[in-house]
């Protein structure tokens, strides 16, 4: 029984946190509803989540949570009991939240050691209709996970939260490279990567449209912030894609047109990205080489716990 109904919001930390602040506040379009001492709140205007983003200031530079949405109290307390007798560590067991919009909730490893929540009855946060022409995020889309071992991971996210896999990108030279992984009709909530290391691979805004989509990626390439890969448009997931590097090199992800599946009769693709229709349909992007993929490995994340896989 799947008990995760969406992707609440990605917690970031970083040494140069007003940089950080100034790009996710400014040029990428979120809005700043609470701050306290080396720590913000950063909504999307158009998601009734309280926030989509926080960002710490820190001395080293780490994903410090993905939080998920539950539908209620009852589903946390279900899904906390399964992660124990499962021999998943928790972190904390179900409660009070102490973070804007409260809630109850709790926290737990994943296999690669991050710490993810997840949360239920959490206010809803006063939202609106994103303009036309208004270029800025309506809500998180999805976030990638580099993992070093892509299957190890994704059976995990299966077994204990009740991710199914919508779709994996291979190649005869390097075999299977990603896995998007659904939670809800949505094509992906979540995709994992294989890579060197445990790290943020990139987190995805989704935009009103193909205009307000072209319009960001343009004033976000007119600040000076380096674009990576893009304008283009996938072919697992159907979505389109713009990425850029943030002041401290996390790849971050305009998208817009994200695929709703049918869930009762999706079969999951293997697509060969070495064609390069399945990693941009139109043609229109930079092609996706060594140097593109190297930028979303990132930087070894040294705030993940090291555990026995379970």
């Amino acid at each position: 029984m799947r008990l995760l109904t969406h992707l609440r919001h990605v917690d970031l930390a970083v040494p140069d946190y007003d940089k950080q602040l100034d790009f996710y506040a400014g040029v990428w379009g979120l809005t700043k509803v609470a701050e306290d001492s080396g720590i913000s709140f950063l909504a999307a205007e158009g998601s009734p989540e309280q926030y989509v983003v926080r960002l710490r200031k820190a001395e080293e530079k780490r994903l410090d949570l993905v939080s998920y949405g539950a539908a209620s109290p009852a589903d946390v307390d279900t899904l906390a009991e399964r992660l124990l007798a499962g021999g998943v560590q928790l972190i904390s067991r179900p409660g009070k939240v102490d973070t804007p919009g409260g809630g109850y909730g709790f926290r737990f490893f994943d296999v690669d050691g991050r710490t993810i929540e997840v949360s239920a009855d959490v206010e809803v946060r006063r939202h609106r209709r994103i303009e036309e022409k208004e270029a800025i995020p309506v809500k998180l889309s999805h976030v990638v996970l580099n993992s070093p071992d892509l299957n190890r991971t994704r059976e995990w996210y299966e077994r204990h939260l009740g991710f199914a896999l919508s779709d994996t990108l291979s190649s005869p030279h390097m075999g299977e490279v990603m896995h998007f992984m659904r939670i809800s009709s949505r094509h992906h909530s979540m995709a994992i990567a294989q890579g060197p290391h445990t790290a943020l691979h990139h987190v995805s805004f989704e935009m009103r449209g193909i205009d307000e989509y072209m319009r960001g990626s343009g004033r976000v390439i007119r600040a000076g912030f380096k674009k990576i890969w893009g304008p283009g448009r996938h072919m697992a997931g159907d979505n389109t894609f713009t990425y850029f590097l943030d002041p401290h090199g996390n790849t971050v992800e305009y998208t817009t047109e994200l695929e709703n599946l049918d869930e009762d009769t999706w079969h999951p693709h293997v697509y060969d990205f070495s064609q390069p229709e399945v990693t941009d349909q139109w043609g229109t992007a930079n092609p996706m080489n060594e140097l593109v993929a190297k930028e979303s490995f990132n930087d070894p994340d040294r705030g993940v716990f090291v555990a026995p896989p379970v």
